[in-house]
């Protein structure tokens, strides 16, 4: 079963809310999808304000900046990524 973009977006938040620090492999093994795939995502969650910062090196990865402010969650603009029915 495939997610859509909008909740696949809330479940990575979610993901990099509860832990340090995630490998982009592991990340996107557990979301089912490409590593391209969540670098996309990533970009998606920073144009959204969500300081979402990049580990270089062999096992690379992804992190929230420690002490910044989480800015709301932003529904509308999650709702206007969702496909029209």
């Amino acid at each position: 079963m495939s997610e859509t973009t909008s909740s696949r977006l809330l479940t990575l938040l979610s993901l990099l809310q509860g832990r340090r620090d995630w490998p982009g492999g592991e990340l996107a093994d557990r979301l089912g999808v490409s590593g391209r795939t969540i670098r996309r995502d990533v970009e998606r969650l920073r144009d959204l304000g969500y300081p979402v910062e990049s580990m270089t090196g062999p096992a690379g990865g992804y992190q929230l900046r420690a002490g910044a402010a989480m800015p709301p969650l932003l529904l509308k603009l999650l709702f206007t990524m969702m496909p029209k029915r």
